[in-house]
């Protein structure tokens, strides 16, 4: 297998964090705010809100979860006298719980994400992509992979106008204004889609959405204040979102990131997008996604094999690229006999 069991305390411990801060996080949104929740449908899905009246009289939707089992117990404990937690306390839990060897994120990239999250970057339908959402999928698995968790960079998404994002709202927020507050010398570079560090080198913050009419020039995403980069084929990792907690050492940090079930298969479709020059990014692809279907099969077969047909089906383009990244899946992991487990 290309991944380890954690230990059973590590789980317990990272399921607990996992409950007390979105729980936290949905009280910080909601708790002294009048209001209720409200669920809604969106292609195919359920997903809950808390719908709550600004002082101007618009309505605002803030977005609590998927329509599961995890959600709708947060939903039954709000109010309650024992939901809340202390930051004080969630920064100890966090601590434990990585302590006991669940992954954490490192510093500076929790203080961005940190601040992002503070500004409302998340409630306004951004999510963390990339290998920070691969490397979320650890703790929430109760594993650790044995490889493709090398990265430097922070890789942020939005859907912008081109798909109908279940997290997406009436929320707006100054992206541009939470990364100047960090004072961490980022600078805008790429039309303002990506922001460099000129003290080191590699470690951007790169802002991404979907492919549309205009190409590839950068958006504009009046949601966030922010210009960001189109890429082909995005859209299928960004539909119907989820909540993940990240470990950072400060404290935990509630985000929205893809399903991963799409992420395996996205990274499979622009495999075969990648230059040459960029050679080693998409053998991070095909390392990542089967990282990512190891466990998958291994556990949720159907699931994956629903999502398959889900890309497989979008035209003539999507399944050739998706086909070219699946043969060099095959040939470079012919020992996890996908094909066999796949059955497809």
């Amino acid at each position: 297998m290309l991944y380890s069991e954690l230990s059973a305390a590590a789980q317990a411990s990272y399921a607990g964090l996992d409950v007390a801060a979105r729980d936290a996080e949905m009280r910080r949104s909601v708790a002294l705010v009048p209001g209720g929740f409200v669920k809604k449908h969106d292609k195919g899905r359920h997903y809950w809100y808390y719908q709550k009246k600004q002082p101007d009289g618009k309505v605002q939707q803030v977005f609590v979860g998927p329509d599961d089992a995890k959600t709708r117990a947060l939903i039954d404990r709000h109010g309650a006298a024992d939901a809340t937690q202390g930051q004080a306390a969630l920064q100890k839990l966090a601590q434990a719980t990585i302590a006991l060897g669940c992954s954490e994120i490192p510093l500076k990239h929790g203080r961005v994400i940190g601040r992002l999250l503070d500004h409302g970057f998340f409630n306004a339908g951004g999510l963390l992509v990339g290998t920070h959402a691969f490397l979320a999928y650890q703790n929430m698995f109760g594993v650790r992979w044995d490889a493709g968790a090398f990265t430097v960079d922070l890789d942020f998404a939005h859907a912008g106008k081109n798909i109908s994002l279940a997290i997406a709202r009436n929320v707006q927020v100054d992206t541009a204004k939470a990364i100047d507050s960090l004072e961490m010398g980022f600078i805008p570079v790429m039309s303002g889609t990506t922001y460099k560090k000129p003290d080191e080198p590699d470690f951007d913050l790169d802002f991404l959405t979907t492919f549309g009419r205009s190409g590839d020039a950068p958006q504009f995403v009046p949601a966030l204040n922010l210009s960001m980069q189109p890429l082909k084929f995005m859209e299928f990792s960004l539909e119907a979102p989820m909540k993940a907690t990240l470990l950072y050492r400060n404290g935990p940090l509630v985000v929205n990131i893809p399903r991963p079930e799409r992420y395996v298969w996205h990274k499979l479709i622009v495999y075969g997008e990648r230059p040459r020059e960029q050679r080693t990014k998409a053998n991070k692809d095909l390392i990542q996604a089967a990282c990512l279907l190891d466990y998958l099969l291994e556990n949720d077969g159907d699931l994956v094999r629903e999502s398959w047909a889900n890309a497989s089906s979008r035209g003539p383009g999507w399944n050739q690229r998706l086909r070219q990244g699946w043969d060099a899946l095959n040939a470079k992991f012919a020992a996890q006999r996908f094909i066999e487990r796949l059955g497809v």
